[in-house]
């Protein structure tokens, strides 16, 4: 038996003293509520209602238990109504500072569209960790290498010079003169060991500077220096098409980001990387068709 129901019938009844009036106050067919009314008495083991009138008149009984039926009601609606509020509540998940707006919108839309609210931290790689370790967000797009990632996006360079995309030999750029080299700069999303060590190991052995390739303090300053000189940025193909940059594959060892979703719960995981798997792909510049794993 419906025992909420039952008691949301006796209440709007025991109120109205109609079981007419009262089946259209619990918003059913007056047949239904009679039986729910029935089901409730002989659940509770006496009647509630003297029926030998015209109007439904609560028994002695029906009065003792009108109060403990109204809070049980009112304790249900309460329920419903926390229950709608958590769902409309925000699910704080950390992202990369890369991502565009445009993007995460696209993937609160979907979220929206599988029965969840997203909202964004954007962060660096160390401080999407904290924040969920620090219980901030309750889950973060974690930076790992390619090989334990679900999602994992191609790396190159990317100028202001237009280029015939083929991968870049980064021997190239080896110069002698300290006033004329090119840099490669390392964006802060990508100032990690599978990602640095890599890059500067294929520098070691072209002979380039030390000073080549350098971490810059944020993105802007790396895009500043970019447009400014005759630089270069680490970075995906997706993210030289939003700068405005012309980007090409570095030749050698691929170098790529990975990601991992991680939460303190395995559902918000599940529902994420399972439901929500293709807007966040496109959200981390994952190339349409590759770089993520079941």
């Amino acid at each position: 038996m419906d025992l909420v129901g039952a008691c949301r019938v006796f209440v709007r009844v025991g109120e109205r003293g109609s079981f007419t009036l009262g089946a259209a106050a619990a918003g059913v067919p007056q047949p239904v509520a009679s039986r729910r009314v029935a089901a409730l008495e002989k659940h509770l083991g006496g009647l509630l209602f003297d029926r030998s009138g015209r109007r439904a008149v609560l028994t002695p009984f029906g009065r003792d238990l009108l109060p403990s039926a109204k809070r049980l009601v009112e304790l249900a609606d309460a329920l419903e109504c926390d229950a709608e509020q958590a769902r409309l509540r925000p699910l704080p998940m950390a992202v990369p500072e890369i991502c565009p707006v445009r993007r995460l919108a696209a993937l609160e839309a979907a979220a929206r569209e599988a029965g969840m609210v997203l909202g964004f931290r954007t962060a660096g790689p160390a401080a999407r960790t904290e924040l969920l370790s620090a219980h901030e967000v309750r889950l973060a797009l974690a930076a790992v290498p390619p090989d334990g990632a679900t999602w994992t996006v191609p790396l190159g360079v990317a100028g202001v010079a237009r280029t015939d995309g083929r991968p870049l030999r980064i021997e190239t750029l080896r110069s002698r003169q300290a006033d004329t080299f090119r840099r490669i700069w390392i964006q802060p999303e990508d100032d990690l060991p599978h990602i640095r060590d890599p890059l500067e190991q294929l520098g070691h052995r072209a002979a380039l500077l030390p000073a080549q390739i350098a971490v810059a303090a944020s993105l802007t300053a790396a895009v500043s220096e970019t447009l400014r000189t005759k630089a270069m940025l680490l970075c995906s193909a997706a993210q030289a098409e939003e700068l405005g940059l012309f980007w090409r594959p570095l030749a050698g060892r691929p170098l790529a980001r990975g990601y991992r979703l991680c939460a303190g719960g395995g559902e918000d995981v599940r529902r994420v990387s399972g439901e929500l798997r293709e807007p966040v792909a496109r959200c981390l510049g994952v190339p349409a068709g590759e770089g993520e794993r079941p």
